[in-house]
């Protein structure tokens, strides 16, 4: 029992098992929408204001999410993805292993001047000129993030020609012999403005899930410079730790896995 079921009363404690029993039985299937509250309240014999609570509950348990506007409404929350920052591999390979059909649409591509940013990650002249792509990741049809790429354009000729749909770490590999070795990544949580909510089918200000990434080649070379925003609802980032042995003589101290969820 968490802290939050704790503080409920036994009838909104009553209601919120309840819900949860029908969530996992698969009675309210994951991105379902619930009734109206009125129909809620009176299918698990309780008044509004207890159903009220049972929900607030399983939104803080991450179990159900709710969402403002005429379109809204309270939805069973879909099963979260795992993002192993642990290790290097594509969004595509990732949803795969996860029984996930992976799809992404283009939003933009371009042949542009290397903004200060980039060029300082892929260690470029500011005038030198950069793949830009920007596109839209899909897990089972429903958008999980907006990824934006750079990468050199002398290094890749050719790149916008290839299909880009798929995974770029395997194109890379198997079209100019270049495959990722260590990834530097830095994480926050930011707010959806108009533009990432449109895309990911969110409300404005929801919480994302930012990845900064700069990856290397085994020569040590980058070659990838990229912002990936996952929707905080739909993910999970798991960090795995190892333990060294420590300078003074103590015990080794384990490894360990540690998890940061997003929530909405």
């Amino acid at each position: 029992m968490s802290v939050d079921d704790a503080l409920l009363g036994p009838t909104a404690d009553q209601a919120r098992r309840r819900l949860v029993a029908m969530i996992k039985t698969g009675a309210l299937a994951p991105g379902e929408r619930l009734g109206a509250e009125r129909d809620l309240a009176v299918q698990l014999e309780v008044s509004r204001s207890t159903l009220r609570q049972a929900l607030a509950a399983l939104e803080t348990d991450g179990l159900v999410r709710r969402v403002s506007g005429r379109s809204g409404g309270t939805f069973v929350a879909r099963e979260k993805i795992e993002r192993d920052l642990s290790r290097i591999v594509g969004v595509p390979a990732l949803l795969r292993g996860q029984g996930y059909t992976a799809g992404s649409r283009i939003v933009s591509l371009a042949v542009v001047p290397a903004d200060p940013e980039a060029a300082a990650a892929l260690q470029l002249d500011t005038d030198s000129l950069v793949f830009d792509l920007v596109r839209i990741r899909l897990a089972d049809g429903m958008p999980i993030s907006l990824e934006h790429a750079r990468f050199p354009a002398e290094r890749f000729p050719g790149l916008p020609e290839q299909p880009l749909s798929g995974s770029l770490y395997e194109l890379l590999e198997s079209e100019y012999g270049v495959g990722p070795h260590e990834a530097l990544e830095q994480l926050e949580v930011v707010s959806a403005g108009d533009d990432e909510a449109r895309v990911l089918g969110l409300a404005k200000g929801s919480p994302l899930i930012s990845i900064t990434r700069t990856t290397t080649d085994s020569d040590g070379v980058p070659f990838e410079y990229s912002n990936d925003l996952f929707r905080a609802d739909r993910t999970r980032i798991t960090v795995r730790t190892h333990g060294v042995p420590a300078s003074d003589g103590t015990p080794r101290v384990p490894g360990r896995v540690v998890e940061l969820r997003g929530r909405s």
